[in-house]
């Protein structure tokens, strides 16, 4: 089973990457554009078959390892 997970900072949380990025789109002639918050992308191919065992296990990663639950948020999508 394939997981996808994407961790993004929590609101509130400052983003320099972001803001960064933000900056160097307008100095690039990309105008208009307010905000930028960046995050992870993060694919997993897990072998387990039970959608709820495995959503389980790739939430338990990401409590663990894959997001600080501090100052970032994270979802998870499964796919056969």
């Amino acid at each position: 089973m394939k997981a996808k997970v994407h961790i993004t900072l929590k609101n509130g949380v400052l983003d320099p990457q972001g803001k960064a990025v933000q900056h160097a789109l307008a100095s690039l002639g990309f105008e208009g554009v307010n905000d930028v918050r960046q995050g992870k992308f993060i694919e997993l191919d897990i072998n387990e078959t039970d959608r709820a065992k495995a959503k389980e296990q790739v939430e338990a990663m990401c409590r663990t390892l894959l997001a600080n639950t501090v100052i970032e948020n994270y979802t998870v999508e499964l796919a056969d």
